[in-house]
């Protein structure tokens, strides 16, 4: 038995992982964000609710960065994780062996084991939600690379700024990494508004985007011409280095499959290999993938 958790800056789901396939859930509590002592202790409620034999493993799907040398976590959103040593914190805490992964890293290990990747050797998994995040997953194991920072695609400055779908110069906006014109800035649904307000002015919600663009909206088309142009770029850059059969894409934008035909289409017109089938799809494990991928994580690494 696993116990796994999927932790976002809001909410912490729970579940009980009897296989990596079957998992039950626990029910979700608010996100301690400035109190570790709260925070663990909001993990120990959800464990004894579970009802874990004791010494059984918790395993941790988290937003941020984990180096998989040192452990340290990096968790803009939650600063009472922020430079811990989350695992070894938390296994002290809770008397258990404790595994914490990148979100993004379980979601695509879930895809690629139980989903829109199954089958597949070689899935790299595009998260287009709040910002933009990934994961690759060779041969049906996760790769995390120097830093635990391998997949994540959504940083880095897109040096294209004279764009078709632009009507002048786009500046390189500041990203929250630190850097400027990051993928990250305009690829998720934060980015996506961030371009439509550049474009048009005034304020509109990524939701209200999409749907305006697939009414036929003109305004919106003209958003979506240049998110596509922008992100399909960057985004044929990775799979031309990483060699990717499928492209799961998750996150609030990956639920608009409209606009997954149309980015995956970009994209196979700027790779090198040529495909006569989709190659982005959206994901389909959209509800339970950090968990569950943080379950298939565990049994892999022996956890379970």
């Amino acid at each position: 038995m696993i116990t796994c958790f999927d932790i976002g800056g809001t909410t912490i789901k729970g579940a009980l992982a009897s296989g990596p396939d079957r998992v039950a859930p626990l029910g979700r509590v608010p996100t301690p964000r400035a109190d570790f002592d709260a925070f663990a202790a909001a993990i120990a409620e959800l464990v004894a609710r579970g009802g874990a034999p004791a010494g059984a493993p918790v395993a941790i799907s988290v937003t941020g960065v984990i180096d998989p040398q040192t452990g340290r976590a990096t968790v803009a959103n939650i600063p009472c994780i922020d430079g811990r040593k989350l695992g070894e914190d938390l296994s002290a805490r809770l008397g258990r062996p404790v595994l914490v992964a990148n979100d993004a890293d379980c979601f695509v290990l879930a895809e690629a084991r139980a989903g829109a990747g199954r089958g597949h050797r070689v899935v790299f998994g595009a998260i287009l939600g709040t910002g933009v995040g990934g994961g690759l997953v060779v041969e049906g194991r996760l790769f995390r690379g120097a830093g635990g920072l391998a997949g994540e695609w959504g940083h880095g400055t897109i040096l294209a700024t004279r764009l078709e779908a632009a009507p002048h110069e786009l500046p390189h906006f500041p990203c929250g990494c630190g850097l400027a014109g990051c993928v990250d800035t305009v690829g998720g649904a934060r980015g996506l508004e961030r371009l439509h307000r550049h474009l048009h002015g005034g304020e509109a919600a990524s939701t209200a985007i999409i749907a305006d663009w697939e009414a036929g909206g003109t305004a919106a088309a003209r958003t979506i011409g240049l998110y596509l142009e922008l992100v399909s770029q960057p985004l044929a850059l990775v799979v031309n280095v990483a060699g990717p059969d499928i492209v799961p894409v998750g996150g609030g934008l990956g639920n608009s499959h409209a606009l997954v035909e149309r980015l995956d289409r970009a994209v196979r017109g700027r790779i090198l290999r040529r495909l006569d089938r989709p190659l982005l799809v959206p994901a389909q494990l959209t509800v339970d993938a950090g968990l569950l991928g943080a379950a298939h994580l565990a049994l892999s690494e022996g956890f379970g």
